[in-house]
């Protein structure tokens, strides 16, 4: 199943923060090559919903020690533990741990990544 994001990718100027992920819920009667769905029965009780990954952030922030060192840049004095979520993979998570978003007149979620229960990668492990 590709993704439905168009060829301009809209999604460049989003910046997603954290241990978040932006996901594009998917139709209820959308199925994965792999046959992978949610029955009807549970996404109608809106527990457990899913969709694709569209965007990441950087992950869990690790903090530094505060050193007084003038010739690092900003960009090495944070550091990431990056998430297991990646663009295109199909997430299936909890939706109370989602906020819902509207962005170019379409439903997204902002998931933190502890809500995710399971994720479907098409690549090869």
């Amino acid at each position: 199943m590709a993704l439905r994001v168009t060829p301009d990718n809209k999604f460049k100027k989003l910046i997603v923060i954290g241990d978040r992920v932006l996901v594009q819920p998917a139709r209820p009667d959308e199925r994965t090559i792999t046959g992978l769905y949610l029955p009807p029965g549970v996404q109608e009780k809106e527990k457990v919903q899913q969709g694709y990954v569209i965007r990441t952030g950087p992950g869990y922030a690790i903090p530094m020690p505060v050193e007084d060192e003038s010739w690092k840049s900003e960009e090495d004095r944070i550091k990431y533990i990056p998430l297991q979520a990646r663009e295109g993979d199909l997430a299936i998570f909890l939706l109370s741990g989602a906020t819902e978003v509207m962005y170019g007149g379409e439903k997204y979620y902002i998931v933190p990544q502890s809500a995710i229960l399971m994720l479907e990668r098409e690549e090869d492990l």
